[in-house]
């Protein structure tokens, strides 16, 4: 009789410490709490308006820099782009935001969207005007990032970047208009990525240019993003 009891409180006690394992793992896998592998501090430039025009909503240029600009001093970020334009006195008709990359890392395309999403909720932007750019190793998470988030951003422009792998997933991005910029003598990033992706998505129906610039190298930047016809045509776009 005490055998028979004592194997009936350990099947119980078994049984409990199966409902408590199960319990505690239901709990682990439904909690819905995403933890983003990466958040980035930035510069934040808001247009001439901003505040007086309190009822409009503004669009927002996301810049991604290089490998060569990461670390932790928002004003390495003024070396390049959109950010060394506004320290020269440059006005943009927008909310631009400048993140910066850590030391020893890339771009995660998750914390690009949550910082999108962050800003959104922080300040006055038009969510049909998202616009997305980046230059070499932010060309290429500019690349992945609107593959990843199709429905997030307006327009596209990667610079002297590449989409890798991902070029497979083209069709994501097909209705998305798209203006590659890439250097013809680029010795770091081959100018056949932007070429390859250019092709994949004329091929497709995609809204793609490709402007390379036949004697420039890595940097083809630098006349890009000074070329006022690519400000015209990004600040036009629009989605839906």
């Amino acid at each position: 009789m005490k055998s028979a009891i004592t194997a009936t409180l350990a099947l119980v006690h078994a049984i409990t410490c199966c409902a408590a394992a199960e319990e505690k793992q239901s709990a682990q896998r439904f909690t819905g709490e995403v933890k983003l592998p990466a958040s980035y501090p930035y510069l934040l430039a808001l247009p001439k308006g901003y505040a007086a025009e309190t009822a409009k909503a503004w669009p927002l240029l996301v810049f991604l820099h290089g490998a060569g600009e990461r670390g932790d001093h928002l004003d390495q970020l003024k070396q390049h782009g959109p950010p060394k334009l506004i320290e020269s006195g440059r006005e943009f008709p927008a909310i631009v935001v400048s993140p910066q990359c850590p030391n020893g890392q890339i771009w995660d395309h998750h914390a690009i969207k949550a910082l999108v999403e962050d800003l959104k909720s922080k300040h006055r932007v038009d969510a049909t005007r998202v616009y997305l750019t980046g230059l070499s190793m932010g060309g290429f998470a500019t690349w992945e990032t609107g593959i990843e988030y199709p429905e997030t951003f307006a327009a596209l422009v990667p610079i002297c970047g590449g989409a890798g792998v991902r070029f497979l997933l083209a069709d994501r991005i097909k209705d998305t208009p798209i203006w590659i910029f890439h250097g013809g003598k680029d010795s770091v990033v081959s100018p056949d990525y932007s070429k390859r992706m250019h092709d994949v998505l004329k091929r497709i129906g995609g809204k793609v240019q490709l402007t390379l610039y036949p004697e420039a190298g890595h940097d083809s930047w630098t006349a890009a993003y000074n070329d006022e016809e690519l400000w015209a045509w990004l600040f036009a776009q629009k989605r839906g």
